[in-house]
């Protein structure tokens, strides 16, 4: 053994997993080729683990890397069919096929064995699928169109439903069994005749799930375990990593911890990692062949756990690798996972507030909304400020610090929004049917926008449409300047804020100052300039400014 830990020579124990390491490193087709020009090709196949030779052959593709397929043993054969060939819980009939047009080689015998090696149940089905069996002796005058092959006893006529290279492949699928095995052909052909696909179905499942429990998927209610509550104590502050997140670098502790250990701890570690990312998967409900649901499951766990780390580790990256040493990684994950459910249940309580929504529109602005939707889900996840951007996984606690400030702003706007309305579900109602639309075409913004104008005209709340005969006076208090320069006036916030403040509560009044000030700026981006210019607010401003008369939206 080197110095720094690692091993020298192919006898070491880590040698085999050290070159499955170095093989998965390559790109997929170099390590496929690396694979193929082996001494051995045979042999190195079938000692890499049949996950690892899966992801190759879907990586470059199953056209392009059936030798793997045919050097592959019939027991890794089997798991390929495991993971490809089905569909969460159903069988992928064409994808079986599939997987058995790329086995088959130049030796038969080898292509039977791997046929063999498929439980009985998902042969039944595949014949089931592409092919019906018709007996002669109860209908010898049967004569259906198409393909049709004739058992050498004569007694059954196979029609083959397929069409192309999928028929061609039936036909010599079948062939081959006949040919092998006459006598327990006839037994597969009444089973394909009387057998439920169903029930099928059912049996390859539960054969298939306890495969995939020996490869370290575990079932569905121990990887729900996973997601479980657990104490995670004060949140650390400070710390030597604090420094470099906020100047808008990201740390990874995940990685930072894996660089920390010795050659067989990161071994151990790597075996936790994947025992943890499978559990996932399995409580997403997410298929164990899927590589884009792979990565993609792949990629949240690494968030959770570097979350959990950095929790841990008191955001000090140089103890994430003691903080693995002593932790289990699972642990790990739920601390980083139980971080996002403090969120997400402040979230819940929030919306079970009277007052919350109105019209089952929640009373927030658009980026808090999408904020809570997002931390809301089974799984919190953070709002990107993009429209239509799909939320992502928390990473650190900067960015759990920062949905907690949406947080602290979405309670101050159902307080604000709660008291102009008037505080009552019926007054709130009347409130709205002011405008004479319902408040999801009306839309939140522009009943803060009719709140502020109101209240800068009269210095009190009375949110309603702008009528038309103040639409001149609350342009002259609006805006100034000149048409390439628009400002708002100084007193119009002033005016807003005096109107409208002694009806907040005393927590929630720095976020209406806020909201006061977001919707005058609306209010100058959008009217300010033809404002200066003509005078006056076309009909046509109501779609930011509810006003007597406008065009709704």
């Amino acid at each position: 053994m080197s110095q720094n830990g690692k091993t020298n020579g192919a006898s070491s124990p880590l040698a085999p997993r050290e070159l499955r390491q170095r093989l998965m490193q390559l790109a997929p087709r170099q390590r496929m080729d690396a694979i193929l020009d082996s001494p051995d090709t045979r042999a190195l196949v079938r000692s890499l683990p049949a996950e690892d030779l899966y992801v190759t052959i879907q990586e470059v593709g199953l056209a392009d890397s059936t030798e793997l397929v045919q050097w592959a043993s019939p027991a890794q054969f089997r798991t390929f069919v495991d993971l490809g060939g089905w569909k969460k819980d159903a069988l992928a009939p064409h994808d079986i096929l599939t997987w058995l047009r790329a086995a088959r080689g130049d030796e038969l015998e080898d292509f039977l064995r791997k046929v063999h090696a498929l439980d009985l149940e998902v042969l039944e089905y595949l014949l089931k699928e592409f092919s019906v069996v018709h007996d002669l002796e109860e209908n010898p005058d049967v004569n259906p169109e198409g393909m049709t092959l004739e058992t050498p006893e004569g007694r059954y006529l196979v029609e083959i439903k397929a069409e192309g290279v999928e028929m061609s492949a039936m036909r010599a699928l079948l062939n081959d069994l006949i040919a092998e095995n006459p006598f327990e052909s006839v037994r597969l052909m009444e089973a394909v005749r009387w057998e439920l696909p169903s029930e099928m179905e059912e049996a390859a499942f539960q054969f298939r799930r306890a495969r995939l429990s020996d490869l370290g998927f575990p079932s569905l209610e121990e990887a729900m375990s996973l997601f479980s509550r657990v104490e995670v104590g004060p949140r650390p502050q400070g710390g030597p990593g604090t420094a470099l997140v906020a100047t808008g670098g990201h740390i990874d502790y995940l990685e930072a911890a894996f660089r920390e250990l010795s050659d067989v701890e990161r071994m151990n570690a790597e075996d936790e990692l994947r025992e943890v990312a499978n559990a996932v998967l399995v409580a997403e409900l997410e298929d164990p062949g899927d590589l884009e649901a792979v990565r993609r499951v792949s990629e949240t766990v690494r968030d959770s756990l570097s979350l959990g780390l950095e929790q841990l580790s008191g955001s000090d990256p140089a103890r994430a690798g003691d903080v693995l040493r002593d932790t289990p990684m699972r642990r790990v994950f739920q601390t980083g996972f139980t971080l996002t459910l403090h969120l997400k249940f402040r979230a819940d309580r929030l919306f079970k507030q009277p007052l919350a929504r109105v019209e089952d529109v929640p009373l927030l602005l658009p980026e808090e909304t999408a904020a809570l939707e997002a931390l809301r889900r089974k799984r919190p996840r953070r709002a990107l400020r993009v429209a239509g951007a799909e939320p992502v996984p928390f990473r650190s606690l900067r960015e759990l610090a920062s949905s907690e400030a949406v947080l602290t702003r979405a309670e101050g706007q159902v307080a604000v929004f709660a008291a102009l309305l008037g505080g009552t579900e019926g007054s709130a109602r009347e409130v709205v049917a002011r405008f004479g639309v319902p408040l999801p075409i009306l839309g939140i913004e522009r009943l803060l926008a009719a709140a502020v104008a109101m209240a800068v005209l009269e210095e009190r709340v009375h949110v309603r449409p702008v009528p038309q005969g103040r639409v001149v006076e609350l342009g002259q208090r609006l805006f100034e300047g000149t048409p390439d320069a628009p400002r708002l006036r100084p007193s119009a916030a002033d005016r807003a804020i005096a109107g409208l403040e002694p009806a907040v509560p005393a927590e929630a009044r720095q976020e209406l100052r806020r909201m006061v000030g977001l919707a005058l700026e609306r209010l100058l981006s959008e009217l300010g300039t033809a404002w200066l210019l003509e005078g006056r607010l076309d009909p046509i401003a109501s779609a930011v400014l509810p006003m007597e008369g406008g065009a709704v939206p």
